[in-house]
């Protein structure tokens, strides 16, 4: 059987916050272990040329992209660290069937990869004589091998939502941008293959369905900051011009059977009431958009509201990756954007397989 799996940012961590530099020299190396990075990653920086000025928009969708690449960094080099050094819940026992060494090997080469992404993003960003980014501190919600697997697919299944909103951004500002959106591709291919290689881990089919679900870069904005310590960016995640929502949570048992249901969440009161609605993206579907049901305050937590909402999978919500979140308003919505523009809480991310 099938089921949902339904991921919230309201979790314990395992560990002690994530920090920099690693001993390849990231997110600084020299020439020579820049050299020793393109080799465990299997190719090279790209040497085409690169814009010599971004848009503002440009600007700000480059920044997010570049902070969610030191994020997968820091997540990867944590996983890889838990698993070599045989931490509980990361030893051979609970990552068999699979050869531990393969998965080792997999997971660097991965690791390497973002590496060259987020350096390659700061590339752009200096091209047009803007601030390099420096990673952050991050925490990471996950306790095994498994959780970290569901969550490493789930972080790529958002990222390959937001990536074609960067290359609309390129495309509609014109200049020597578009020229890169093919280069943009190449990490959306990239980051296609290393979902299915998760998916895989989990015995799920490599490709969740036909058409990849589509995100925003403000909704990706959001869910990173969930990860990082606060207060612990080089540069404030203030400076990047993109808008944040407020937290919203779904109570749930771990797995759900993938039907017509009705889910409860919780978000602060001040940004739902009775009138907001829920709305679901899956897919390449339009925006579905449910109403706000049983919506009332929590007794003794000020400020917490709780609510219900249906969750109509079988009008035609595709697997993988769900994104809800809570707007103002009624809807219906014409586009991911337009939802974006609406919301005042979340994302919550469910998994369906």
């Amino acid at each position: 059987m099938h089921f949902t799996t339904i991921l919230t940012f309201a979790v314990g961590v395992a560990a002690a916050p994530f920090d920099f530099p690693l001993s390849d020299g990231f997110p600084n190396p020299s020439p020579t272990q820049l050299q020793a990075i393109e080799k465990a990653a299997g190719g090279s920086l790209p040497n085409a040329p690169l814009p010599a000025t971004l848009s503002p928009g440009a600007i700000a969708t480059l920044q997010l992209l570049g902070n969610i690449e030191f994020f997968e960094v820091a997540f990867f080099s944590q996983l890889l660290t838990n698993i070599t050094n045989n931490l509980p819940g990361f030893c051979a026992p609970e990552i068999a069937p699979l050869n531990r060494d393969l998965v080792i090997k997999s997971l660097t080469a991965i690791q390497k990869q973002e590496e060259l992404h987020a350096i390659g993003v700061n590339a752009f960003l200096a091209n047009a004589k803007q601030p390099p980014l420096a990673p952050c501190k991050y925490t990471f919600p996950v306790h095994n091998f498994t959780e970290a697997i569901l969550f490493a697919q789930t972080i790529t299944d958002a990222v390959l939502g937001t990536i074609p909103e960067i290359q609309l951004q390129f495309a509609l500002d014109g200049g020597d941008e578009p020229q890169n959106i093919i280069l943009l591709g190449s990490i959306l291919a990239q980051e296609g293959q290393q979902d299915g290689f998760f998916r895989y881990i989990q015995s799920k089919t490599p490709s969740a369905a036909p058409f990849v679900t589509g995100g925003s870069v403000s909704l990706a904005f959001t869910a990173l900051q969930r990860f990082i310590v606060k207060d612990s960016c080089p540069q404030p995640l203030s400076t990047i011009n993109l808008p944040t929502f407020g937290p919203l949570t779904i109570e749930y048992p771990t797995k759900i059977e993938p039907r017509n249901q009705t889910l409860t969440f919780n978000s602060p009161d001040e940004h739902v009431s009775s009138a907001s609605s829920v709305v679901y993206l899956s897919g390449q579907n339009l925006p579905v958009t449910v109403p706000v049901l049983d919506y009332y305050q929590v007794s003794g937590a000020p400020g917490l509201g709780i609510f219900t909402a249906d969750f109509p999978f079988e009008a035609g919500f595709s697997n993988g990756l769900t994104i809800a979140v809570v707007v103002n308003g009624k809807g219906p919505f014409a586009s991911v954007d337009a939802v974006a523009n609406a919301t005042v809480a979340g994302p919550a991310f469910i998994q369906v397989n």
